[in-house]
């Protein structure tokens, strides 16, 4: 193996480290057939749980964030998620190889995502790991979340690595733009969980890459 061309990676969690679409079909399901609606398959999942709890609720039920039956819904979807949260979560095709190869080289690597440590702290804990995330940074753990770049200088900081010197993965536009306002070189996962009208291409990231391990060939 060459040597790497950068000292640690910063991994968006949802939609590109990980693969946690199934575990919010078993999540949001009940709450559709409890009103009789019928029931999200994970290519719908996919496209709108990038927008988080929230974005989830809006799409299978039409609510606006205004509507009273929106918050208690939101409550419903997440009391839920925690009872399934690592059960059928599971690394993208290839990345196990990719975590593999960054212990090989002795390369750290960080989780830096939006989701809120409750259940990203479980999920880390439940999963199998080639060797562990050097750092966790969610919401709680800073004042702007992503696309700012508070959240990606701040697992630099913790893993003791420039940002520069840092490779940032991620499956949405706030991603590729917190790396790059953080100086750090950016890889868009166009593999990841996508709006339909979206086209990574166009997020001005450094590299674009269909499947985890072309990851490798940006790293060595």
């Amino acid at each position: 193996m060459s040597s790497p061309r950068h000292h640690a990676v910063l991994f968006d969690l949802d939609g590109t480290l990980l693969d946690t679409a199934p575990d919010f079909v078993t999540a949001i399901n009940p709450l559709l057939a409890a009103r009789d609606l019928p029931a999200l398959d994970e290519p719908q999942v996919r496209q709108a749980v990038t927008h988080g709890s929230a974005g989830l609720i809006t799409s299978a039920f039409g609510l606006a964030a205004e509507h009273p039956d929106f918050e208690p819904l939101r409550q419903g979807l997440l009391a839920n998620y925690r009872q399934c949260l690592a059960d059928r979560t599971r690394l993208f095709p290839g990345m196990t190889e990719v975590l593999e190869a960054l212990a090989e080289a002795a390369i750290p690597w960080a989780i830096v995502t939006n989701k809120p440590f409750e259940y990203t702290a479980a999920i880390v804990e439940r999963l199998s790991w080639p060797a562990p995330p050097r750092a966790v940074v969610c919401p709680d753990h800073v004042r702007h979340t992503k696309p700012d770049p508070e959240p990606m200088l701040l697992a630099c900081s913790q893993i003791g690595i420039a940002p520069e010197r840092s490779l940032v993965v991620g499956d949405h536009l706030r991603d590729i733009e917190s790396g790059r306002r953080a100086g750090a070189v950016t890889v868009a996962a166009s593999y990841g969980y996508l709006d339909a009208d979206e086209d990574p291409v166009n997020w001005g990231a450094d590299h674009t890459i269909e499947r985890a391990e072309e990851l490798l060939d940006i790293l060595f």
